[in-house]
Formats: C-alpha cells, structure tokens, sequence
C-alpha cells in the first residue's frame, strides 16, 4: 500500500510540471493565477499524501487544509486585486472620453 501512495505522490508531483510552464509563460495574468491556484491544490493532496506515507495523518491533513485555506484566500485575494485594476482603468478612459 505504501508503493501506491509513494507512486501517487510521484504521478501529481510529475502532473504539476506541465504546471510551472504554465506559470512562468501565461499569456495573462489569469492563467498565472489559475496555474498558482493548480499548484496549490494538489501540494495540498501531496501534504495528505505524505501524512499517510509517514503515518502521521492528523497532523499533514491539518496542514494541508490550512495551506488549501491560504490558497484559496490568497486567489480571491488577487481576483479582486486585479478587478481593481480593471474597474479603475475602465473609469479613466471613460473621464478621458468625456473630457474629449
């Protein structure tokens, strides 16, 4: 059983480096949002993963719902940073356009 979660952790961690590419090269700053928000889910299943390796469950499954919780709190975080910014640029041009 031990091999199973051992050859798991191997295939999401393989699974995450398409990933990476996706982070460092995106296109848009949502692809990289979603990239860091992939990366973290399955670092959290990797957590649990690890915590039944070791046979220390309670404590990994506790730190990978924290760390999914920051994830998610850290993504929203962004989201609504980067409507802001949106929301902001959209409102000078429409001074602008009234101006001119």
């Amino acid at each position: 059983m031990q091999n199973f979660f051992l050859i798991a952790g191997l295939v999401l961690f393989a699974l995450m480096l398409p990933v990476f590419y996706r982070l460092v090269v995106g296109p848009t700053a949502i692809d990289r949002i979603v990239a860091v928000n992939v990366i973290g889910t399955k670092t959290a299943v990797l957590l649990v993963i690890t915590g039944v390796l070791f046979d220390r469950t309670g404590m990994f499954v506790d730190l990978a719902l924290t760390y999914a919780l920051m994830n998610f709190i850290g993504s929203i975080t962004v989201a609504r940073f980067l409507h802001q910014i949106r929301k902001r640029k959209k409102a000078i041009s429409n001074a602008e356009a009234s101006v001119a």
